[in-house]
């Protein structure tokens, strides 16, 4: 099992939402990212979900793999805001996975995960990191269960 940290704006898609139903996690356009949803993202895995781009951004939750990568419905709609006419079916661009809840955290701030030290190797605290989707070594990620 590996551990993960996948940032979501609320707005979109929340912690919340996940609780009310499994969601595929689409919608990645980053080729990194991407790669690790392709590549290196297995079911039962287990992912810290991250609010961004919003008034508290930290991490909100944990979600589990319920399906490992595969192509990226989204991007083969033409209705979609994810639509890529580039991507097709037989050669896929961009991959998603199926996630599950398991539960709700007490919203732990970014400002509170860059201050602590067993963090300070996290992609997520280190200046100029936009990944949308992170491993997470197992000592961060109870070092993140701690400060709950």
């Amino acid at each position: 099992m590996a551990y993960w940290l996948f940032k979501t704006e609320p707005d979109t898609f929340s912690i919340d939402d996940l609780a009310r139903a499994n969601t595929v996690w689409e919608g990645v356009r980053n080729y990194q990212a991407r790669n690790f949803l392709r590549d290196r993202v297995q079911v039962g895995d287990r992912v810290f979900i991250y609010h961004s781009s919003c008034k508290r951004v930290g991490i909100a939750g944990i979600g589990k793999v319920e399906r490992a990568g595969f192509p990226d419905p989204f991007a083969f709609d033409p209705t979609s805001s994810y639509f890529d006419d580039k991507s097709n079916p037989e050669q896929p661009r961009w991959y998603a996975v199926e996630l599950s809840y398991e539960r709700h955290l007490p919203l732990l701030p970014l400002a509170a995960l860059k201050a602590n030290p067993a963090l300070s190797g996290l992609p997520l605290v280190q200046k100029g990191s936009r990944l949308s989707v992170m491993p997470v070594s197992e000592d961060e990620w109870q070092a993140v269960l701690a400060m709950e």
